[in-house]
């Protein structure tokens, strides 16, 4: 099955690229752009920067020491999109392996030096996972067997010993391996890198062993800290092999310290990350909007550990997790025209940033860029895009659970069937079915969707007045499911209240006390200033109802501010409200996922409150 994610046991089957066709709507435009520019667009600036050069023999070499994995994600889109510059890069790759399997263009002569910064395995886990994802959408074939000699000599180099590396992801690739070719060595080696970390397996650095989460055992730690790329990714993996070990209590553990983490250390929008110095997490209620780190990166390896623990458990505030996620980090990180990117995404931008057509070195702030010079994020939202088809349902006990709401055809067993909404924009959502077939349908209601309603409308009912016609009920957050058998044109419908709600945050968020934010559906909302006309940092606003605006399909909000307070101006404390109706303005509030599309501009999220 073409599918990122194939646990044998779970609660959840789930369906890959073979049984959901995304149409057009707001997540198959965007996998249509990710085809047809995103994965172009890296192979390009992979072959400026000399990235594939590398794999050529091409010096001095270019990159990082760890730019082998971005040719390896690019090579994993590929494999899902069915791109036809796959070959050709596989075989250019292909060339840098050695006779005992190992592959790197930074560490050839002097390999296993540095498990600490070297990213050997960590390249190691992208170039497999880019391998199973060619295996299974296309058989075996040169890429597939360059990766399993590769895995092949990691399991002869490492199976004893102490080591692992600074950077998980081996951990899931072998996983998948085992997975996709029954292969139980893979399988043993990942429960082994699992169960070294912490003990600990590495050296202590000035971020401390934290960073990298070889402070504690998996098993004893309460909460993700450190690098929150690294932790997520090691999490994930952890669900993998627990899952496939029958681990309950190691899967217990992650679900425990997912929890916590995401009670504690995520921003509303569904981004991890506090600090820009380690790009980590920090303390509990560590959350401030400014310098928010939250790496579209790590938005991706959230959704992929909640996708895991979906299809794990079946709980429903996994997929609420990942969709906030996939709304306001994963359609963030890439600009409307599919070319340029945010590496990181704070919930406020006080100045606009300074333009430009070629790598940002810097990374941080609010500027979209085509390249950077750690170009992780592209290449990730490259690859994620490519495989989402399979997020959006699973099966279960021969029928079909949909995640995610978006225009699909989705077929499974007995069932075939064609979703159709304008979801996140409009919250009806008809599910339609395609054949006679059998098998219970299930439809996630949001966990903020507190009033919503479903109708099952069979085909013979569709034109009938009340009372014969279809019975509305109301449903809560979860899944609400309909039991069949079907016929050709028999539909369910849900009715989603999408009505725009302010939020206020915890308390215990110090940066965030006496401000409230715009939500509405899946989506958070954010004062956007080009030029910054309105100056978003004099603006407080009215906890009023929003009024919605809708301009080609896309709602856009608008509430009342004042502008200004009154002070003195030589000193910033003191300063009294300003009177009512003096300075009084209307504010525009647009998707946050929207937002920098029009150039350099300010942002805010949180809006100080009158």
């Amino acid at each position: 099955m073409a599918n990122p994610v194939q646990p044998s046991s779970g609660v959840l089957s789930p369906l890959g690229l073979d049984s959901v066709r995304l149409l057009p709507g707001f997540w198959g435009d965007r996998v249509a752009l990710n085809r047809e520019i995103t994965i172009a667009h890296c192979q390009e600036w992979e072959e400026r920067e000399g990235w594939i050069g590398n794999f050529r023999g091409e010096r001095p070499r270019r990159g990082r020491e760890f730019s082998d994995s971005e040719i390896y994600k690019l090579l994993e889109a590929m494999a899902w999109a069915d791109h036809p510059g796959l070959p050709a890069l596989a075989e250019i790759v292909s060339q840098a392996q050695e006779g005992d399997g190992y592959l790197n263009t930074r560490w050839s002569g002097s390999r296993y030096t540095d498990f600490e910064w070297g990213h050997e395995l960590y390249c190691y886990g992208h170039l497999i996972q880019a391998g199973v994802a060619r295996l299974r959408t296309h058989g075996e074939d040169p890429l597939t067997q360059v990766v399993t000699r590769a895995a092949d000599h990691v399991c002869r180099r490492f199976m004893e010993g102490t080591r692992t590396c600074g950077h998980p992801v081996i951990e899931m690739a072998l996983v998948e391996l085992y997975r996709a070719t029954g292969t139980e060595r893979y399988l043993e080696m990942a429960r082994r890198f699992v169960a070294r970390r912490g003990l600990p397996a590495l050296a202590d650095i000035p971020f401390g062993r934290g960073y990298y989460q070889d402070d504690l055992p998996v098993r004893q730690a309460q909460v993700f800290r450190g690098h929150v790329v690294r932790a997520l990714y090691l999490a994930s993996g952890v669900v993998d092999v627990a899952v496939e070990t029958g681990d309950q209590e190691l899967l217990k553990a992650v679900e425990s310290q997912w929890e916590r983490t995401v009670a504690r250390r995520t921003h509303l929008t569904g981004g991890m990350g506090s600090r820009h110095a380690d790009e980590s997490y920090g303390e509990d209620y560590e959350l401030p909007p400014d310098r928010a780190y939250n790496e579209t990166c790590a938005g991706i390896a959230s959704v992929m550990l909640a996708h895991r623990l979906l299809l794990a458990t079946g709980d429903a505030r996994y997929a609420d997790l990942a969709e906030r996620t996939m709304y306001n980090v994963l359609a963030t990180g890439v600009a409307l025209d599919g070319a340029s990117f945010f590496y990181v995404n704070p919930l406020q931008v006080r100045a606009p940033a300074t333009p430009l057509d070629g790598v940002n070195h810097a990374a941080e702030g609010g500027l979209r860029s085509p390249w950077f010079d750690v170009s992780c994020c592209p290449n990730n939202i490259a690859r994620t895009l490519a495989s989402l088809p399979a997020y959006v349902a699973a099966g279960k006990d021969g029928g079909v659970l949909i995640h995610h709401l978006t225009p699909a055809e989705i077929r499974s067993g007995r069932l075939a069937l064609r979703v159709e909404t304008g979801y996140p924009w409009q919250g009806s959502v008809s599910v339609r079915m395609l054949e006679d077939g059998e098998g219970r349908v299930g439809l996630r209601v949001p966990a903020w969707a507190s009033d919503a309603t479903l109708a099952h409308v069979p085909v013979s009912a569709q034109d009938a007045p009340l009372p014969e016609g279809p019975v509305i009920r109301p449903v809560g957050p979860g899944y609400a499911y309909v039991e069949g058998p079907w016929r050709a044109g028999d539909e369910i419908r849900l009715e989603l209240p999408m009505r725009p709600r302010w939020t206020l945050p915890d308390r215990r968020i110090d940066a965030l006390r006496g401000s409230a934010a715009v939500e509405r559906g899946p989506l958070v909302y954010c004062a956007e200033s080009v030029a910054d006309e309105p100056p978003l940092g004099d603006l407080t606003a009215h906890v009023d109802p929003p009024v919605e605006h809708a301009t080609d399909g896309v709602v856009e909000l608008e509430v009342g501010a004042r502008l200004g307070s009154r002070a003195n101006g030589t000193w910033p404390y003191g300063a009294q409200p300003a009177a009512p109706g003096d300075g009084d303005v209307r504010l525009r509030l647009v998707p946050y996922h929207r937002w920098g599309n029009r150039g350099p501009a300010t942002m805010r999220v949180w809006l100080p409150t009158i």
